[in-house]
């Protein structure tokens, strides 16, 4: 493994994750300059998440065909101009198209980050290269609204939201520069690279009309398409899915989704970040339009999570090669008590709920830091393409779903705002306790054992890892948690 090839990898996983949070601290100040409604500083919001969420799939197979490298500077250099696009955008419009096109340059890519450390680093090490992956993700899920609460508040050069929206770009700039230490990647020509554009087509079309509701429905009052469209989207997926078994170059391997614990892995990655984001964005909401703190003051009530995440992140591999997907369990567990206690002190902020606040940041630090490893460990070496695809896209569905369903029973009629606080917390509550379960039943599962060839004679060469689809196994060795 070069020396420079992760932290490149790793810068373009946290500006993409930046880009999500940062906007959650800068939507009002938007609105107000922009004087756009709240239909529109929503589509601003979510509109990112919407391209990105529904391009990981394909760009994930794309990334087989074209090479993992060129996909990665692609998307680098569309998410980079439309960062500074949507930074200088002189209307709602012109913002609201640089944050769409923003997300789909992160949705090329997301996926062929996870492709590289699978392919390129050395098995020994790809336990703490995946770790620093979601150690990434959990510190930059937080550095968005840190980083723009603080430049919100400082204004420099009278710049105010710009500024934060500016932030990726430099970032985005660096790991342009630096991309000539990735490897290539497979980069296959011929029938057996083909991207089937048929499952393509239904695969984004029905994201797009899952996602698409999510977003837009509460601020639009949930019309009648709001309700037909993810009935659509369904049926479309469904399609998609039994297309993927018929036809000879699928998007999704088969095989990414036979494995009982493959499954259950990604189904907590989807139920844990359904509550996550909406967490963060809870508070903030809480915290500066009930209790009418300024997004400075906001950032810092929020900083013993972010210390707490910081703190996971680092313990998370050492933790979890002792308690294996138990500790997928634990933090979530230790997450839904946590949210009893943030309720119970969020009106008096103090000792108590900085506290509870720091055990939170821990336990999302240790889940997320964690868990695509021990999914990735428990993957066949052929389907890690697709699942390299299949992971960040629960991730993105989960936290769009929870962010809607979560704004939902926040702005449900209740006795008064701190009642309306104790239903949200309620809501993140049973989500983590679910994402917990989740986590137990992919305790339960072991990796799957790799077939025996005449490659696995101590004797024999290693394999190359030229592809995901002959990269050398991905089963675990004995530092890989189980």
């Amino acid at each position: 493994m070069r020396a420079p090839l992760l932290p490149v990898l790793l810068s373009g996983t946290f500006v993409q994750l930046v880009s999500v949070t940062v906007m959650q601290v800068a939507v009002v100040d938007i609105r107000q300059d922009l004087d756009a409604g709240a239909g529109a500083g929503q589509l601003a919001l979510a509109g990112y998440t919407l391209t990105y969420a529904c391009s990981l799939i394909t760009a994930a197979r794309l990334g087989d065909r074209f090479g993992y490298r060129r996909l990665f500077v692609v998307g680098m250099a569309v998410f980079t101009l439309a960062s500074s696009v949507a930074a200088a955008a002189p209307d709602i419009g012109v913002l609201i198209a640089g944050r769409l096109v923003q997300g789909l340059g992160s949705g090329l890519v997301a996926p062929q980050i996870l492709s590289i450390i699978q392919t390129t680093v050395p098995e020994s090490r790809r336990p703490r290269a995946l770790g620093s992956y979601g150690a990434t993700m959990a510190v930059a899920s937080l550095a968005g609204p840190l980083l723009g609460g603080v430049l919100l508040q400082l204004d420099p050069l009278g710049l105010g939201w710009r500024a934060a929206l500016a932030l990726p770009a430099p970032i985005g700039l660096a790991a342009l520069v630096l991309s000539p230490a990735l490897p290539p990647g497979p980069g296959r020509a011929g029938a057996d690279s083909r991207v089937d554009p048929v499952g393509a087509g239904l695969c984004l079309s029905g994201l797009v009309l899952l996602v698409l509701p999510l977003t837009l429905g509460q601020d639009a009052g949930w019309p009648a398409w709001t309700w037909i469209s993810p009935a659509v989207a369904v049926a479309l997926l469904a399609a998609f899915a039994v297309s993927q078994a018929r036809v000879p170059h699928p998007l999704v391997h088969p095989s990414a989704l036979a494995g009982r614990t493959t499954r259950w892995g990604i189904g907590a990655v989807l139920v844990f970040n359904a509550g996550i984001p909406s967490f963060t964005l809870l508070l903030s909401l809480h915290l500066q339009g009930t209790l009418h703190d300024s997004p400075l003051r906001t950032a810092l009530t929020i900083t013993p999570y972010a210390v707490g995440a910081l703190l996971g992140s680092a313990i998370a591999e050492v933790t979890a090669r002792r308690l294996g997907a138990a500790v997928l369990v634990v933090s979530a567990c230790a997450l839904a008590v946590v949210s009893v206690v943030v309720a119970a002190t969020i009106a008096a902020p103090g000792p108590a709920l900085w506290l509870a606040l720091g055990v939170g940041g821990v336990a999302f630090g240790l889940f997320t830091a964690s868990v695509f490893a021990l999914v990735l460990a428990r993957t066949p070496a052929h389907a890690a393409s697709s699942v390299s695809g299949l992971l960040p896209t629960a991730q993105q569905l989960g936290g769009t779903l929870g962010v809607a369903l979560a704004g939902v029973v926040y702005a449900a009629p209740a006795a008064g705002p701190g009642d309306a606080f104790w239903h949200a917390m309620g809501y993140e509550t049973v989500t983590f306790v679910l994402a917990a379960a989740a986590g137990a039943a992919l305790r339960r599962g072991r990796p799957p054992a790799p077939p025996r060839t005449p490659a696995d004679s101590p004797l024999a060469p290693p394999v190359s890892s030229g592809s995901s689809g002959s990269s050398g196994s991905s089963a675990p060795s004995a530092s890989c948690p189980r």
